[in-house]
């Protein structure tokens, strides 16, 4: 006897939302690296379409050791820096696993790139993965600005936001955006 699972045939829409988060080496664009990338896709109702690449790429030595101190504290412990020691994945090879993977769920330049304080995650895809970059619409979906102006305006509700774990890997800290966002929805954007 045998079983024949059907699996619902994925149709791009312009209506999802491209999650990303990037580990990188510091904050300057012009002279740190990304360590790592995930992606998730999710629907408009923030419904997990599918967990994408979660990809550490390597780096050499000396990118490492010129790391600041946080990074080299918090990617130290998170094991981190001893993956991108072991990756056998360059930047070029990330970047079109992740750009395959979106080009799934995402018609060209229709979909929103979204996540936490994104736009700086933004300037690191424009500086070292264009292909990715260009392939998203030019609007992002920042959550953070979300949660500035509940802190502001909605005092109650932020008080109750989940707390971070701060984790701080790609794909932890997407799914933690993508709680956090679920959470304002429910409560501040109600009809």
């Amino acid at each position: 006897m045998s079983t024949t699972a059907t699996t619902k045939p994925i149709v791009p829409s312009q209506h999802n939302l491209v999650w990303i988060d990037l580990e990188m080496t510091g904050l300057e664009v012009e002279k740190d690296r990304i360590l790592e990338i995930a992606c998730i896709v999710t629907n408009k109702n923030l419904e997990i379409l599918e967990r994408g690449p979660d990809i550490v790429i390597h780096e050499p030595e000396e990118v490492l050791t010129a790391m600041n101190e946080w990074c080299q504290i918090n990617h130290g412990k998170t094991g981190l820096t001893q993956a991108v020691r072991e990756s056998k994945i360059n930047l070029e090879e990330a970047e079109q696993m992740v750009l395959d993977f979106v080009k799934k769920y995402c018609p060209e330049k229709a979909c929103p790139l979204a996540g936490n304080t994104i736009y700086m995650d933004r300037m690191f895809l424009y500086r070292y993965m264009p292909k990715l970059n260009d392939y998203l619409h030019y609007r992002i979906v920042d959550v953070s600005t979300i949660k500035e102006l509940c802190k502001r305006w909605e005092g109650k509700v932020f008080s109750h936001c989940p707390p971070k774990k701060l984790v701080h890997r790609a794909l932890d800290d997407i799914e933690e955006s993508i709680q956090e966002l679920k959470y304002y929805k429910d409560y501040m954007f109600q009809k």
